[in-house]
């Protein structure tokens, strides 16, 4: 029973994790693409802890929190780009 519902909600996030990169893809403007880029990235850190709950790995876990903590180094530097146009000051 645990593990169809895990093999549901997988498949759940694929589908959000489609999207994303359609929305990234053909979003109508730079803020569009950076918000789908935040919530792919997002979308992949609860893929990699559904993964780790299903295989029992700790090597999962880990690769969440390095890709959680890449994305909103990203993202901030992506703001901060678009409002200034420059990262470093």
């Amino acid at each position: 029973m645990l593990i169809n519902l895990l093999g549901i909600a997988g498949a759940m996030l694929a589908i959000a994790m489609g999207c994303n990169i359609w929305r990234l893809l053909r979003g109508p403007d730079a803020t569009d693409r950076v918000l789908a880029l935040d919530t792919l990235y997002i979308n992949a850190v609860a893929l990699l802890v559904l993964t780790g709950a299903v295989y029992g790995k700790q090597l999962f876990y880990e690769a969440a929190i390095l890709i959680a903590l890449l994305g909103f180094v990203g993202t901030v530097s992506l703001a901060k780009f678009l409002l200034r146009g420059d990262i470093i000051e």
